[in-house]
């Protein structure tokens, strides 16, 4: 019993000791922020402080952000770091990139790094951005590079946006493009054009071009516009080319004003020109004022 007692004590001794042994200091603050600077490539990294197992972590954390560098074509890649199959695979990425940079017409493209099927691709859409370019009428627009049918679409767009230009009356209308009947109908718009500013009474209305009914509507729209302003007592009313019916009503307005003019002690006002109810009223106007003068003077 008593030689099991001490085998017993023994064993429990010699396990106190390999836990002991086994058991890890726990890391300071300082050494996980070393590590972590480590690991993340930092400028604050003290190699000398790792140990081996942590320098094949910061390793590894090494190799991961070169090839993410390499992944996305950076300039801080190393490609001598990269094994076989990450060397592949970079390539693959590269070659990605190039070919949607090529795709989109990019000016970075390398077109000799393209295999024939997507060169093919690539040029196709070339060929489509061209097309645009020539229906949007885009300067860079390589009409050499327009296919037959695209050349005629191209140019059925031109004379579209040629004959819209041409019915808007606008000078880069190129009128040796028109057919006939294009010819016909620009000229009827820029006839109706004409005769709404005339109608108007717009300086750059031209007589010449007005057929006679045209001319006669112009003429009533002017006579109109005349009478409202000779009714308003603007200075540019021109009562010699008022009839005798619209003279007595720019006459009768006139008389109005005058009367308005003074009843409010206007030096518009002619007192000659009105009559003896004018007069009157002109009187209890300025009689009703004196009075309200009176009552605010006469308040404390």
């Amino acid at each position: 019993m008593e030689r099991l007692a001490i085998l017993a004590f023994a064993l429990l001794g010699l396990n106190s000791v390999v836990l002991m042994a086994q058991k890890k200091p726990k890391p300071s603050d300082a050494e996980q922020t070393n590590l972590g600077n480590c690991v993340r490539g930092l400028s604050g990294c003290d190699i000398s402080l790792l140990s081996p197992d942590e320098i094949k972590q910061v390793a590894g954390a090494s190799r991961k952000r070169n090839l993410d560098y390499c992944m996305e074509g950076t300039t801080l890649c190393d490609p001598t770091r990269l094994t076989a199959v990450e060397t592949k695979a970079v390539q693959g990425a590269r070659y990605r990139r190039n070919l949607e940079k090529c795709l989109t017409g990019s000016p970075t493209c390398d077109p000799l790094s393209l295999d024939a099927k997507d060169a093919i691709s690539v040029q196709n859409e070339a060929l489509q951005r061209n097309f645009s370019k020539c229906m949007e009428a885009v300067s860079s627009c390589d009409p050499l590079r327009l296919s037959a049918s695209q050349n005629k679409t191209v140019q059925a767009a031109r004379a579209r946006r040629n004959l819209d230009r041409c019915m808007e009356g606008s000078p880069n209308c190129d009128p040796l493009l028109l057919t006939a009947g294009e010819t016909a109908g620009v000229k009827a718009a820029a006839r109706r054009r004409n005769l709404d500013r005339c109608m108007d009474g717009l300086s750059t209305c031209d007589p010449v071009d007005l057929s006679e009914a045209e001319a006669k509507l112009v003429r009533a729209a002017s006579q109109r516009r005349n009478l409202a302003i000779c009714q308003q007592g603007l200075a540019s009313c021109q009562p010699g080319e008022l009839r005798d019916a619209d003279l007595q009503a720019a006459r009768s307005a006139f008389e109005n004003r005058n009367v308005e003019a003074c009843k409010r002690g206007l030096p518009a006002c002619d007192p000659s020109l009105l009559t003896g109810p004018e007069m009157a009223l002109v009187n209890a106007a300025f009689q009703q004022r004196r009075s309200r003068l009176r009552t605010q003077q006469t308040q404390p």
